[in-house]
């Protein structure tokens, strides 16, 4: 006895991945007699529109096959017929929504969707089936080490849904798509938290009006089915779904251990966090930037060429007033040899001999944060203290033992400790500034 589907039920759907083998990506989707080939290849280069930017692009190609249905359909020519163009348009915006093509470099994944069999349906399950096609192309770009991260950064389905004989219903075949009274197509995101979002809504009202009831209704039944379907995505895609919504790489300009953790506690959760050791990379950029920021943005450029991923370093010294701002971007090599803590303070103390307290002083700090394909984003810190007149304290390094900080009750930096100063300093106030303008991009 033939099943007779509920109106709120899918009908049968299988995804076969690697389908073929000669694309990057490969990906049959059959929903009922539905059934699609959705491939993903991969070309290394961009539209004019693209280059020079270090951004990828993404594009998709729909066709039925002229044996797709009972009365065979026409090949596509040189010109397409309007409902494939406007359906390729649709499969395209779909998955780019689910993708950050700054990760992709200058290249253009193709998505190719080829309908071999068409029972309604095949425009949502070509974007269902494309997706996992595109994924298992980033996959193979991952792990050929052409990109570092994956531009997959949330998923994404699509589905039909629709009113029948005035029954909200879900996932469309094509007798019933050709008498619906209300038509639809719910394309939508699922977000690494979980959290649904839509990306298109088609609607229609072919043989009446419908009201906000049965639209909520249409949308309820839309986000059951896109669930299922990305649920199927999933088990399709087995462990190569785990580039889905992977945190991308950034790395961490600094030999220093403390510096590695306090950027881990605080962008740990947007970013997989790692040093240049870990990353396999080095960073020797020369220093020839006038200012904390500019010397930031040269190391960080310097090590992002190496890496091809996230990058983020920075630049700090010590302002003093009475000096006019010195050492400023020298303080390291204040007194000539880079790194002697002795000697540096040991000047500092001579500039000083004659000035009164309070010799007021900051410390500053400007963070670059280097991403293929944006632009860069520089955030700078400051912690205000003065400069003693002996040094004071065991921890820290640099000028710590001769700054005392008002926030700390009038203890230098050496004599707090580490977990203490980390919390107020300079480099922690624009490691936040950093943190509240990525927020602010989101």
């Amino acid at each position: 006895m033939e099943h007779v589907r509920r109106s709120d039920e899918m009908r049968p759907v299988k995804m076969t991945p690697d389908f073929t083998e000669m694309a990057a990506g490969s990906v049959l989707i059959e929903c009922g007699r539905t059934r699609v080939l959705c491939t993903a290849s991969v070309v290394e280069s961009v539209p004019p529109f693209k280059k020079g930017t270090g951004c990828g692009w993404l594009t998709a190609e729909y066709a039925m096959l002229p044996g797709s249905t009972e009365r065979r359909k026409e090949r596509d020519g040189i010109k397409k017929d309007g409902r494939g163009v406007e359906i390729q348009r649709l499969i395209g915006r779909s998955l780019r929504a689910a993708c950050d093509l700054t990760r992709l470099g200058e290249r253009t994944i193709y998505i190719d969707c080829d309908v071999l069999q068409a029972d309604g349906g095949t425009r949502t399950a070509s974007i269902t089936g494309a997706f996992a096609a595109l994924t298992l192309a980033c996959d193979k770009l991952m792990k050929r080490g052409l990109i570092v991260d994956s531009p997959v950064v949330r998923q994404v389905a699509a589905v039909s849904v629709g009113i029948v004989d005035n029954v909200p219903t879900l996932d469309l075949e094509y007798v019933q798509d050709s008498r619906a009274q209300v038509d639809m197509n719910v394309i939508m995101t699922r977000e690494p938290d979980g959290e649904m979002r839509y990306v298109e809504v088609q609607g229609t009202g072919e043989g009446r009006a419908f009201d906000k009831k049965e639209l909520s209704k249409l949308l309820a039944l839309g986000e059951k089915g896109v669930k299922a379907l990305m649920k199927k995505q999933l088990a399709a895609l087995g462990e190569k779904a785990e580039i889905i919504g992977k945190k991308p790489r950034l790395i961490v300009a600094t030999r220093n251990f403390g510096k590695l953790k306090e950027m881990k506690a605080l962008l740990g959760d947007r970013f997989d966090v790692m040093s240049m050791a870990e990353a396999g990379v080095s960073e020797d950029a020369e220093e020839t930037g006038a200012t904390f920021a500019e010397n930031a943005v040269i190391k960080a450029r310097a090590l992002m060429n190496q890496a091809k991923c996230a990058v983020v370093a920075d630049d700090s010294g010590l302002v003093v007033d009475a000096l006019d701002g010195r050492p400023g971007i020298y303080s390291a090599r204040y007194a000539g040899v880079h790194g002697d803590d002795d000697a540096n303070n040991r000047k500092l103390l001579k500039e000083l001999a004659n000035v009164p307290a309070p010799r007021t002083a900051r410390f500053a700090c400007a963070v670059a944060l280097l991403r293929p394909g944006h632009e860069p984003l520089v955030c700078e810190g400051t912690c205000e203290g003065e400069i003693g007149f002996e040094k004071k304290g065991e921890s820290g390094f640099g000028y710590d033992p001769l700054f005392i900080c008002p926030q700390l009750n009038g203890l230098t930096f050496a004599e707090a400790g580490e977990e203490q100063k980390n919390r107020i300093s300079h480099r922690a106030n624009a490691i936040r500034a950093l943190k509240r303008a990525l927020e602010a991009e989101a």
